[in-house]
């Protein structure tokens, strides 16, 4: 008998599944015949307008027009989420002549937005109103009202926003993406507001998981000159390694020191002489990293220090590598 029960139960929760994606898809499918003359005013209100597009809700509404506020912003219009009960206490501030505010509430009579309307008005911004009730204040209110209605909630009491939420999220989205095509963005402009997005996740998540080891220039890129040598000698190397510094090294390989850019003008500002040791004028005992050490671990070592490069060493100090800014900015780990 209970396993009986068990099946019955397992099924009534997969069919309530099922209805629930079902009752769904019909909202959003139902919105495509809401399509119309509307929906091209609102996209030619935002496409003229003169100031930002600022979207808000409360409660769920709220949480979709977050939503609707970064697929904006990351498609090619900016556009950023107001709070409506904040905005009754100040950020009202933020809205402009020229602005154009989203509103959505399925109700239609969310006391919050209804408040902030007439001030919303006043300032000379336009209003685009997202709701199910055609005929409620809101709507009444708006410069263009889009039809966001549902037949029926997925929640099986009818009471939770579910279908409204996922129609007023899909018509969100296809405002969006309207906007993205009359605008003309690109991938290449998708790139430029996504950079870390832009790649793959498992490569976005490697990339910041590199090691110094694996961005760090090694062997004959390391520019070094050994301990005891002249000025002009460490300053045709600096040359030759084309990043801006030298180690400096004894006879076994361990850093002594580091000379820069930094250390070659203060030296020039009191002495041209080329000839003296490179030892006098180092700066010794310099930051160094281990090559186990992430990339990321490098860059605050370097913001730390403000420094632009750094030498990286063995467990007893000896000379392995070397790397600055640009190796870091190349990985992508910057």
């Amino acid at each position: 008998m209970i396993k009986v029960a068990t099946r019955q139960a397992k099924n009534s929760t997969l069919d309530l599944a099922r209805n629930v994606l079902q009752i769904e898809s019909d909202a959003v499918r139902a919105l495509v015949e809401r399509i119309d003359e509307r929906f091209l005013a609102a996209v030619d209100l935002v496409r003229k307008r003169k100031g930002r597009v600022v979207v808000s809700g409360i409660g769920k509404s709220g949480h979709i027009a977050r939503k609707i506020a970064s697929t904006l912003s990351s498609t090619g219009t900016p556009a950023y989420f107001l709070h409506p009960a904040e905005a009754s206490h100040g950020d009202l501030g933020m809205i402009e002549s020229g602005d154009v505010f989203i509103a959505i509430s399925y109700s239609g009579a969310s006391n919050e937005l209804l408040e902030i309307v007439p001030q919303v008005k006043r300032r000379g911004a336009k209003l685009i109103a997202i709701t199910g009730k055609a005929g409620s204040p809101l709507a009444r209110e708006a410069d263009v009202h889009l039809d966001a209605s549902v037949a029926q909630e997925a929640c099986p009491l009818n009471l939770a926003p579910t279908a409204s939420t996922t129609a007023a999220l899909a018509l969100g989205d296809a405002l969006a993406v309207a906007l993205l095509d009359a605008h003309g963005f690109t991938a290449a402009d998708f790139a430029r507001t996504h950079p870390r997005g832009a790649l793959p996740h498992q490569a976005a998540a490697s990339q910041a998981l590199l090691h110094v080891a694996e961005v760090m220039r090694a062997g004959e890129q390391v520019p070094q000159v050994a301990s005891g040598s002249t000025l002009r000698q460490a300053l045709v190397e600096m040359s030759r390694g084309r990043i801006g510094m030298t180690a400096v090294v004894d006879t076994a390989g361990k850093v002594r020191g580091v000379f820069t850019d930094g250390d070659l003008r203060r030296t020039l500002e009191k002495s041209n002489d080329l000839g003296r040791r490179v030892d006098e004028v180092m700066s010794a005992n310099p930051k160094t990293v281990r090559r186990e050490m992430l990339a990321a671990e490098a860059v605050h070592v370097m913001e730390e220090s403000k420094i632009n490069q750094l030498l990286v060493v063995d467990a007893r100090g000896g000379l392995v590598g070397a790397l600055n800014m640009h190796d870091l900015f190349r990985a992508k780990v910057l």
